[in-house]
């Protein structure tokens, strides 16, 4: 079974296309116009173990938050796309993620129910260029669109990037647990019978 999507949205601020495989080797492909972004796309691929081209141009000499919220809406509809059916899913995946002083978590459910709970503080409004609250945002349309419940935890942290680092390193580390096929499972695992 292969569980791959092509995903891509083109407006008038952003266009977007994004090949994607949940079953890879955490071959990265990434060139989006936001260089932070670049970073926290080629970490969540590779710790995730899928394979992934992201690639973006947006309106970037406006700001970053178009091309982000983008990438996120167009990345969550080809995960959602790659899950196909649903069947022998694992469902829920946790993972924590420590980056030096950093402590992150990441809980998922392939629920069909989206929503996003973000807990906990980023200490400062920018990492290099790139504005924090961004994080949220990408966040909150990744969980939308992929049609799945996102809670992400910083349990403490100093340092930005290490704190960001750790989030996307713990929702790659999440999602991979939380997209694998158990064998144990018939049809798929809920007792409505459906995650559609």
């Amino acid at each position: 079974m292969m569980r791959k999507s092509d995903i891509t949205r083109k407006t008038n601020e952003t266009e977007i296309a994004v090949s994607f495989s949940l079953d890879g080797k955490g071959q990265a492909d990434i060139n989006t116009g936001v260089p932070f972004m670049d970073h926290m796309l080629d970490l969540f691929i590779k710790h995730g173990q899928f394979d992934g081209r992201i690639h973006a141009n947006g309106d970037t000499h406006i700001d970053d938050h178009h091309t982000t919220e983008d990438i996120g809406i167009v990345l969550g509809q080809a995960v959602l796309e790659a899950l196909g059916d649903k069947k022998g899913l694992r469902r829920y995946g946790n993972a924590f993620v420590p980056m030096d002083d950093a402590l992150a978590q990441v809980v998922i459910d392939c629920s069909n129910r989206p929503h996003l709970e973000f807990r906990g503080d980023i200490p400062n409004a920018k990492v290099g260029a790139f504005d924090t609250e961004l994080v949220h945002e990408f966040l909150w349309k990744f969980a939308l669109e992929s049609r799945m419940n996102v809670h992400v935890i910083i349990h403490y942290g100093r340092n930005t990037h290490h704190i960001i680092e750790a989030v996307f390193k713990a929702l790659a580390r999440a999602l991979d647990e939380a997209t694998m096929i158990d064998p144990r499972v018939e049809g798929v695992p809920s007792t409505k019978g459906l995650l559609t």
